[in-house]
């Protein structure tokens, strides 16, 4: 075998080997052996995550699989690369989306070298070339040493073995065809007679033994090996041998001169035998052509086609495999319509014919299509006499793939239901299409048949601008362009129930498209508005509950439990509070909703309802839950939330008060967090579900979860400067602390909206709510929420500029925060007061207070206030034209706030790091820094982006003025 690029050379015909030059490498453990066999079997492709589980493990995969996965790939790395260094990315197993690849060349796997070997033999002999054929497939054979994938566990290697045997069998097939055509028989009897007794079933094994002997002189013992060969398959299978095998049979009886055709299962036999013999030949097929039409309004899905025409090879040449495509979707997505469309396109290039059959996996009537009664209806359409059609299903399938050897046909199962449906219906030799629509994921027929999936999503917006235009015509639309835009809002881009309102549309030509928008927008409809009482199949409904039916039990109420859930999408911790069930449980329902496509998973972890999917989902479960049922729901996942997001707390912001928490169902388990960068990773990938948990259980009347979820995210949306979504929770909480009556809980919640407003810059509005909270607070005698109170007042006042108001209260809440002992709000206001000493030009007092300020927070580890000190100091550093200390005390304020994950806090040092590079006149500098601050800045729609903006516009004007000036001068000169 020739080296790849690396020097690493693979084998996986036999046991999983690998290569260094000549140093033989170790691979691990089985199991991280079969994560390599998985790689190097996808040829390049890429495999997910859940695809090497599956490859792996099945479905009975440990808790850890996703982290021992990636453990055995890094272990790979390091055994494949050696050399490598850290950090450095790999070159051979590379990172694809939330999976991995292996690049190499053909010439570095066993198997590749051994297929291209095979490849060149067929056109060799196809050139006439016998000799030069049966030489290189005894090279090609001879890179097999044992059984593929020895020892290797897992149901891919499993079901990669049969495959792998299948392709070595047909390729010591046709050597041994090789070797009778050059007339070597007597030399392959003996081989013959083991692989036969081996293979009983192989038919054409035994015709090839039975020609053997005959050519041997052995005439008896070949009709003792045709009558043992017809024994077993009667015994077997319950059919009568071929009509090759029945054919030479009569011939050797006859005293005549028997021959066959080679081949190996493909077209590429080579040149008939010129000695006179005749050859055997199959009967002839009818050519069916059952495609169902062609859709006349098909939707441009030319990235989908794209991906289905890379499967086939360039012209007219038969693939040397069957190529089977599994394309899957949600209910209504256009599966079938897109499986229809490009079999018509390419019917051209399978002259034998088009086989087509709706499977039933879902629909009205729960009762799938069968096996054998599909097989049945097969054998009509390529003309098989019922006598000739076997019992058992087995056997069925068996002849089934004997009539399609050597045959280029297309097949298109369309509805299945799940892979054991789809198994029987295969073909077994190369030179085939299967496409195969399903509702399901079918994994199975990906690992175990090698399927490529393809996996429909809505349509695009200018794909359902067009699905719409090309029914209605592109002038209506044009004419309402916003109605449009709402139809395709509501439809979801969901080609069904856009096909629905365009017929509705169409046969109602003289009411606007607004009229139609406004109907299906209306919330009171519901689904109705995308029914068909004409045909059960174009009602969104009715296509939907067929999926919904197919579900276990336990499954679909999950769904439908789905629908009271208020976030974008769900995590499966939060869809286990939902459901009150086991995580392992709730685990295996989400992923059973999710080869259905009732269910998306959109980013890895997190799952999404299609917005019609939603609507059905809330449907039923108004339906089949009971109302107390339903409450309970909404009372876990939004206990959840609170319980959840207060453990992060801990973490992002440990010595702020506690938030009183009740107590949760005992089903319901909050997730607990070991470090800062979980926490924090947690909320930002929760944070529009959090958002939404707030408002819903405001509207819902839980207004006691509402004001504790949302004082409890005020840390995080401070820390993060997620402003819209902080303020908008923040008045919520207010109006729900307002509505329990807790003066308590209605100071906490006028706080938590005062700073909101304060960091958007609406510093009168957030006083307001302060001088509120302060009212609260003291009538309450809470001695600790008046100093903090206070602290926020000075720090309001020192944003307006009023610096001896700011001074009167900071100093009034470092007093408080000095007697309650409180040192964690001492050194904030220590803080303070050192910012407004700059501000005033005492720089001393400033200094002092500010470096007092930094032994307090250290020694509480207070690390973010720590920051804004760091940066203060930085300020009066700057002030006294201090530059290298002012730009050492920023440098260390941004790590301070990068430690703790402060991103205004990391804009506003770097806008101030800007600002002491333009005063020591270093503009370079100036505008690097500028740049970095308004990219944060504006990743947080913070209203700070206009003053960067601002100070960048003036630096580029005064370069600009700089460069005229010297132009003039040039000119001058």
């Amino acid at each position: 075998m020739s080296l790849f690029e690396t020097g690493v050379r693979f084998a996986v015909l036999g046991p999983v080997r690998a290569w260094h030059g000549e140093r033989e490498l170790d691979l691990g453990s089985p199991q991280q052996q079969a994560v390599l066999a998985a790689l190097l079997l996808r040829r390049g492709r890429p495999a997910t995550l859940g695809d090497l589980i599956d490859a792996v493990w099945g479905e009975e995969f440990p808790p850890a699989a996703v982290s021992v996965l990636r453990t055995y790939v890094s272990r790979l790395r390091k055994a494949l690369e050696p050399g490598r260094k850290a950090g450095q990315p790999s070159q051979l197993i590379v990172s694809v989306g939330d999976g991995y690849a292996i690049r190499i060349s053909d010439d570095a796997l066993d198997l590749g070298v051994f297929e291209q070997r095979v490849a060149k033999a067929k056109k060799l002999r196809g050139d006439g070339d016998t000799v030069g054929a049966a030489r290189l497939l005894d090279s090609a054979l001879g890179e097999w040493q044992g059984a593929p994938l020895t020892a290797i566990p897992g149901p891919l290697a499993e079901s990669e073995r049969c495959w792998l045997e299948e392709e070595r069998l047909t390729t010591l097939e046709m050597r041994v065809e090789l070797d009778i055509e050059l007339g070597r028989h007597a030399d392959v009897v003996r081989e013959l007679m083991i692989l036969s007794r081996k293979h009983p079933l192989r038919e054409r094994l035994s015709l090839l033994l039975i020609l053997a002997l005959f050519r041997s002189g052995r005439q008896a013992e070949a009709l003792e090996a045709y009558r043992t060969a017809r024994e077993a398959l009667i015994r077997e299978l319950g059919i009568e041998p071929c009509m090759e095998l029945q054919d030479l049979h009569s011939r050797i009886l006859a005293a005549g001169e028997p021959s066959i055709r080679a081949s190996s299962g493909s077209d590429d036999s080579g040149p008939a035998d010129t000695s006179g013999r005749q050859e055997v030949q199959a009967a002839q097929l009818p050519q069916p052509a059952q495609l169902p039409a062609d859709l006349a309004h098909f939707v441009n899905r030319e990235a989908e086609l794209e991906r289905l025409r890379s499967l086939l090879p360039d012209g007219d040449e038969p693939t040397s495999t069957v190529v089977i495509s599994a394309i899957g979707g949600m209910a209504g997505i256009g599966k079938t319509t897109l499986a229809v469309h490009w079999a018509h396109k390419i019917a051209d290039r399978f002259p034998d014919g088009q086989l087509f059959v709706n499977l039933r996996g879902f629909d009205p009537s729960g009762q799938p299509a069968k096996a054998d009664e599909t097989l049945r209806s097969f054998f009509d359409a390529l003309g098989v006499p019922p006598i000739r059609i076997p019992m058992g299903l087995q056997a069925q399938s068996a002849l089934f793939r004997s009539l399609l050897a050597k045959r280029r046909m297309l097949i298109l199962l369309d509805n299945a239901r799940d892979t054991d449906q789809v198994r029987p219906l295969l073909p077994g030799a190369p030179g085939c299409l299967v496409i195969v629509t399903s509702r399901n994921q079918l994994t199975g027929l990906v690992i175990g048949e090698g399927a490529h999936p393809l996996m429909l999503d809505q349509l695009s917006f200018p794909e359902a601008y067009e699905l719409l235009a090309r029914r209605l015509g592109a002038a209506r639309l044009a004419s309402e362009p916003r109605a449009v835009e709402d139809i395709i809002t509501r439809c979801a881009r969901l080609p069904l129930a856009l096909a629905i309102v365009a017929a509705r549309a169409a046969s109602s030509n003289g009411f606007p498209l607004s009229a139609v928008a406004e109907e299906v927008g209306d919330a009171h409809y519901g689904l109705d508005v995308f029914a068909n009482d004409d045909d059960v199949a174009t009602d969104v409904r009715a296509v939907f509950s067929w999926s919904y039916k197919a579900l276990s039990a336990q499954a679909a109420r999950l769904f439908r439990l789905l629908g009271l859930h208020s976030g974008l999408d769900i995590s499966i911790p939060a869809a286990s509070a939902l459901a009150g069930l086991p995580l392992r449980e709730t685990r295996e329902l989400v992923g059973e909703l999710t080869r259905c496509h009732l269910l998306t998973e959109h980013v890895p972890g997190r799952y999404s309802l299609h917005d019609l999917l939603r609507d059905y989902a809330a449907e039923r479960v108004d339906a089949e839950e009971a109302p107390e049922e339903r409450d309970r729901a909404i009372d876990r996942i939004l206990g959840w939330y609170v319980h959840t997001a207060a453990a992060t707390s801990l973490h992002l912001t440990p010595r702020r008060p506690p938030v009183p928490l009740e107590p949760l169902p005992e089903a319901c388990r909050p997730l607990q967090f070991t470090t800062y960068e979980q926490a924090l990773h947690w909320c930002e990938t929760e944070r529009a579900d959090l958002i939404a948990a707030v408002h819903q259980a405001t509207t819902t009347g839980r207004n006691t979860l509402a004001w504790r979820l949302a004082a409890v995210l005020s840390g995080f949306f401070c820390l993060r400067s997620h402003l819209p979504g902080w303020r908008a929770t923040a008045l919520s909480g207010l109006t729900a602390a307002r509505a329990v009556e807790d003066l308590t809980a209605e100071a906490r919640s006028q706080m938590n909206v005062a700073i909101a407003l304060r960091l958007s810059d609406r510093v009168g509005e957030a006083i307001e709510h302060l001088l509120a909270a302060l009212a609260l607070v003291r009538q309450l005698d809470d001695i600790e929420g008046i100093a903090s109170v206070l602290c926020n007042l000075g720090d309001a006042y020192l944003y307006v500029g009023d610096l001896d108001k700011a001074a009167e209260y900071s100093l009034e809440s470092l007093e408080l925060h000095r007697e309650a002992g409180n040192s964690w709000g001492y050194g904030i206001a220590l803080c303070n007061l050192g910012d407004i000493y700059q501000r005033l030009g005492r720089f001393s007092e400033a200094m002092a207070r500010l470096e007092e300020a930094l032994a307090v927070l250290r020694a509480d580890e207070n690390r973010w206030v720590e920051g804004v000190t760091l940066d203060v100091l930085g300020t009066v550093h700057q002030r006294l034209r201090q530059y290298e200390n002012g730009a050492d005390h920023y440098q260390r304020a941004l790590q301070a706030h990068r430690d703790v994950g402060n991103r205004w806090g990391e804009g506003n040092t770097l806008g101030n790091l800007g600002d002491l590079h333009a005063a020591a006149g270093r503009l370079d500098d100036a505008r690097t820094s500028w740049q970095r601050a308004l990219a944060i800045f504006v990743e947080f729609d913070h209203p700070d982006a206009e003053k960067i903006r601002e100070k960048l516009g003036r630096i580029s004007l005064d370069a600009s003025h700089a460069s005229t000036a010297a132009h003039a001068s040039i000119s001058n000169d």
